[in-house]
């Protein structure tokens, strides 16, 4: 299915729920000035044809410990379907790991990784990121404030 095949409504629905993931039936159909029962329709439809794919809480990470945000970017030794599939498998185990993006430019991956302090993201590297034998070579970029944080607006 194509984004064309959503309706402005199908579309108020996605963005209040990027918004506030939490919202009620009814203040769903409040916010996109709709009653309940179609509103409902419409939400199981979209869950249902795979444009809501889960629920979700965002989650400070800074209260939690994770006081260093780190973008890696990650180049492989070689690109072949098997390493890559290699690649994705270990790094999808790595705790520290938040997101990990193929991505296409001077990298194969960027990866969002979370750590306590430099230390922490220092062993990170040495002892599980850089012990994965296709990693051919690293990039790190450090995060030193957040500007703007906001889900998908622009539906």
């Amino acid at each position: 299915m194509t984004v064309e095949r959503l309706d402005y409504i199908d579309l108020e629905i996605l963005r209040a729920l990027s918004n506030d993931a939490r919202l009620s039936l009814r203040q769903l159909a409040a916010a996109i000035h709709r009653s309940p029962t179609p509103t409902f329709e419409r939400l199981r439809r979209l869950e249902r044809e795979g444009y809501i794919k889960k629920y979700v809480a965002v989650l400070d990470t800074m209260k939690l410990g994770g006081s260093l945000m780190v973008y890696c970017m990650v180049k492989l030794r070689a690109v072949s379907k098997e390493i890559a599939e290699e690649f994705e498998s270990v790094v999808s185990g790595l705790d520290e790991v938040a997101e990990c993006y193929n991505v296409s430019g001077s990298f194969d991956y960027l990866l969002k990784v979370y750590a306590n302090s430099m230390t922490d993201y220092q062993q990170f590297l040495l002892n599980r990121l850089g012990t994965i034998k296709s990693v051919g070579s690293l990039a790190s970029s450090f995060v030193m404030g957040e500007v703007k944080r906001e889900l998908n607006t622009k539906i």
